[in-house]
């Protein structure tokens, strides 16, 4: 039965009353579902639409910022809102206030388009917690099927090599999924990196019916005898891991400290790379100046040196703690210059800031900007101008917001009272495993046989 938790001076209800504040807090209840499904609806097109895109690492990101949702808490609403989309009966019942959002996100981690109907009887049948142990039997089933398929595919699994007539080698094989996904990533980088280096070493030549592009599928092979020459190369090469993988540009000083000036600004293995993504490589890097004559013959090279010096960059992090751009908590960042060095700005910890590699990224090339306050307070502005603050704005509360949600309901049309939302249980005990061998397309038990 409902209860009402009264203060210390008043005096118990009459169960009329009661009943009357349970009736108020299940209607008010339905009105709040039904809200919350528009509310997801806003999420799934805002989200479809990149409105987050603004700076932010995602929807879940930005929502957590403007609305103030634990980040998990958004994820889970970008999720359901996400799988609603997908499951139109399971949206409808929450639009209509006949489920609870509790049973709608539990339901939205095993549904599919083909199972949504058995499973939003069992919503409306029973109880949340009946809801919660059904979808844990469901997700077992699913796990036990996913895991005998996987079996499946890698016992199938092989790779057969032969060289053909002409001394050519032939190869044909079958991976498990995420073998194969490894590889084709592999060789998509390959393939890509490939290309744009015969690209930038291309001169132009006469058309010549004898010289044309590559296929896709010459594209391919010419990438996995890169992987393999990679792979050897590799595993003989006595140089250092740091310094076989860094990524050396060659930044004129005068671009450095202009933008938009004259000069160079290279990769070390050819290609341009844009002045402003030099500026930000270069907030938080190992720097060596080299000086060159008026022929550009190199005469002086320095010692290599941190633009942050090792105990400044552990003091940033210690202060930052995470990325300071509004909204985002990821805790490996890289060193901001708010004044860049090489306008004068002092490497100092008053002028760095923790920006993770996306927004440092949207500070340098996207165009947002970071100015640091008199008071010590950071202050970013957007491309186009406009404050982006820390804490977004408070949003305007009608006086009486209960009111409101009902007159809104009346306009959608919708009815709710004190039984939209009422399980149909009656009380039975709940037998879970003959429920799963009955509802799951997947289940291989006779739904039949009894269970405990």
């Amino acid at each position: 039965m409902p209860t009402h938790c009264p203060d210390a001076h008043s005096t118990p209800l009459p169960s009329a009353e009661l009943d009357r504040l349970g009736d108020e807090i299940a209607e008010l209840s339905a009105h709040l579902e039904a809200a919350t499904a528009r509310l997801l609806t806003l999420i799934r097109e805002f989200d479809a639409r990149g409105g987050w895109d603004s700076g932010f690492r995602s929807c879940a990101d930005w929502l957590s910022w403007r609305v103030g949702l634990e980040l998990g808490a958004a994820r889970e609403r970008v999720r359901v809102a996400r799988a609603l989309g997908t499951l139109p009966a399971l949206a409808q019942a929450l639009a209509r206030g006949e489920l609870s959002y509790a049973k709608v996100r539990a339901l939205t981690r095993v549904a599919t388009p083909e199972t949504e109907a058995r499973l939003l009887a069992v919503g409306r049948a029973g109880t949340a917690e009946h809801v919660e142990r059904i979808v844990r039997g469901w997700r077992r089933v699913d796990q036990l099927a996913r895991t005998r398929e996987a079996n499946r595919q890698h016992a199938h699994r092989s790779l057969r090599v032969h060289r053909d007539e002409d001394g050519s080698v032939v190869i044909r094989g079958r991976l498990a999924p995420e073998v194969g996904a490894l590889l084709l990533r592999a060789l998509d980088a390959a393939r890509e990196t490939l290309y744009q280096r015969r690209r930038r070493e291309a001169e132009p030549a006469p058309a010549d019916p004898m010289s044309e592009a590559p296929t896709r599928t010459q594209q391919q092979a010419d990438a996995l005898a890169l992987l393999a020459e990679t792979a050897l190369h590799h595993e003989l090469d006595p140089g250092a891991p740091g310094e076989r993988y860094q990524v050396v540009v060659h930044v004129d000083a005068t671009v450095l400290a202009d933008p938009t000036g004259p000069g160079q600004s290279e990769l070390e293995e050819g290609g341009h790379v844009p002045a402003e993504t030099s500026r930000r490589l270069a907030c938080d890097a190992s720097r060596v100046v080299m000086r060159h004559d008026a022929t550009g013959q190199v005469v002086e090279v320095g010692a290599r040196t941190r633009t942050i010096p090792p105990a400044l960059r552990r003091a940033l992090q210690h202060r930052d703690q995470t990325c300071r751009f509004p909204g985002c908590h990821v805790r490996v960042g890289q060193g901001h210059h708010v004044r860049h060095w090489a306008n004068g700005g002092p490497t100092t910890l008053s002028n760095l800031v923790l920006l993770c590699r996306r927004h440092h990224r949207a500070v340098h090339e996207e165009g947002y900007r970071v100015e640091r306050l008199e008071d010590g307070a950071l202050h970013f502005r957007r491309p186009d101008g406009r404050p982006l603050p820390e804490v977004p704005p408070p949003i305007a509360v009608p006086i009486d917001p209960v009111e409101q949600l009902r007159a809104w309901s009346n306009v959608q049309g919708l009815h709710l009272h004190a039984r939209t939302s009422c399980p149909r249980w009656l009380g039975e005990r709940l037998d879970v495993g003959w429920a799963i061998d009955v509802l799951h397309p997947l289940a291989t038990r006779d739904p039949r046989q009894s269970h405990p």
